[in-house]
């Protein structure tokens, strides 16, 4: 198996080589307890042995289900929020065409992760000329915008091939004993899974969460739990710090926080990869940003982005540094044309594959923003394949578990979250909320 890699060079310049040599002794203490605390189901470490712990038999059942749930379906439609629906959006967008649904699977769409009007109104109109299922992922079953979306693609469901044969293609993925959703399936007859209780969303690509989407795509899950099962063995605790990528990442962006690099821009070169980047803002933004503290996560896509903000990332305030994911070879192959009369001055790429004028654009553009003063982490994967997506998959949350324990914050909760939701709850009238919605109204005028 082809291993994912870390290259620090581009960032190592910045940083005391010195204080880095704590941090062998350190993160293997975090991993330590990590794996100590891995079987309390308070600790929320269920993904932490995942990859091994998984039965063969719930992967037989996975495939099983995704195969005769999608036999007559043309399109499915994921409703989640969140870690609900982005680890299983994130794998499938990169395994796909981009123009259009892969052979004999259905179309994998996404709703319940907004509540805009004009999206949930324009699908359900694409909906009226498709045969199509619907897979629900909540483990309450009361969050608010999956639960709009879910009630207007039932009843749409229902309406058009009726109440009985609706519940033949609804998946829902809940809670193993309480909770709207798991009531309702249960009434309902709809096929479940459960969302493990000691796995946070954010955490949950490798359960049935992402697995059951990612299967009714057509993708190979064991090669995806294989990978993760792989990066897992090469992140342990008996892992020396210098052959552990998790640990020095962790280590190196921690000390670039402590030097003022309060913002990690994670950008891709391969436009199959935006939605795991997506993934990966919010895995660090919800794990580390608590207590006043954090690195800020955010994304870019190059090289578009290059034309964008490129300008403030070479030459404007130097708060952040740079990981840039990179895929090392590419299954298709299209290369630059010869021109006769070479008006746009091209013809030096003529012959050359655009995968190849993609890499040195991202290794010229790694040059130019380390001269910059913009510290730069490489972390590579051979290929787009199931096997690549889970090491990295896995890569990244272990290093987030590490990462949050070095900045002294929680990485298994999320409590800033609710502040908007009981405002919104309070304007919108929600039974038990009426004492803040007056309060909240005095404050909107003002504005």
């Amino acid at each position: 198996m082809n291993k994912l890699s870390i290259n620090l060079d581009n960032a190592l310049d910045f940083i005391d080589s010195g204080r880095l040599e704590r941090y062998d002794q350190q993160t293997k203490d975090i991993i330590r307890k990590l794996e100590y605390n891995s079987n309390d189901p308070e600790a929320f470490l269920g993904w932490l042995n995942l990859p091994d712990e998984i039965e063969e038999s719930k992967i037989n059942e996975i495939n099983e289900t995704a195969k005769n749930f999608s036999g007559n379906l043309d399109t499915v439609v994921v409703i989640g929020i969140g870690g609900s629906y982005l680890g299983a959006k994130a794998v499938i967008d990169a395994l796909s065409p981009f123009f259009k649904a892969r052979d004999n699977n259905p179309e994998i769409l996404f709703a319940g992760q907004n509540i805009d009007e004009d999206y949930h109104y324009e699908l359900r109109q694409l909906l009226d000329e498709r045969e199509y299922g619907i897979v629900v992922i909540s483990k309450s079953g009361t969050t608010t915008e999956p639960g709009i979306a879910f009630r207007i693609l039932r009843e749409h469901l229902e309406d058009k091939v009726g109440r009985e044969e609706a519940s033949n293609r609804i998946i829902a993925i809940t809670d193993a004993s309480k909770g709207a959703l798991r009531k309702l399936a249960s009434e309902e007859g709809y096929k479940s899974f459960v969302i493990p209780d000691n796995i946070g969303g954010r955490y949950s690509v490798l359960t049935p969460v992402g697995l059951v989407p990612i299967a009714i795509a057509g993708f190979n899950i064991r090669g995806l739990i294989e990978g993760a099962g792989e990066m897992r063995k090469q992140t342990l605790s008996d892992v020396p710090y210098n052959e552990n990528p998790a640990s020095q990442y962790a280590a190196v962006r921690n000390e670039l926080y402590q030097k003022g690099k309060a913002i990690e821009l994670m950008g891709v070169y391969n436009l199959k990869l935006f939605y795991f980047m997506e993934w990966w803002k919010q895995l660090y933004g919800e794990s580390e940003g608590k207590d006043l503290k954090g690195i800020f996560p955010t994304i870019a896509q190059f090289t578009t982005d290059l034309h964008s903000i490129g300008q403030y990332i070479q030459e404007g305030r130097r708060i952040l540094f740079e990981t840039i994911l990179s895929i090392q070879s590419t299954e298709n192959q299209l290369t630059v044309p010869k021109s006769n009369d070479d008006t746009d001055n091209l013809n030096y790429l003529a012959g050359k594959r655009l995968h190849e004028v993609n890499l040195m654009a991202e290794s010229g553009t790694s040059l130019a923003h380390t001269d910059g003063e913009v510290p730069n982490i490489r972390v590579s994967i051979p290929e787009l394949d199931e096997t690549s997506l889970g090491q990295v998959i896995y890569f990244f949350e272990k290093a987030c578990a590490i990462s949050g324990n070095l900045l002294e914050v929680n990485p298994f909760n999320q409590p800033g979250v609710e502040a908007y939701k009981k405002n919104m709850f309070a304007l919108l009238g929600k039974p038990g909320f009426e004492s803040e919605t007056q309060k909240l109204l005095k404050r909107l005028k003002k504005q």
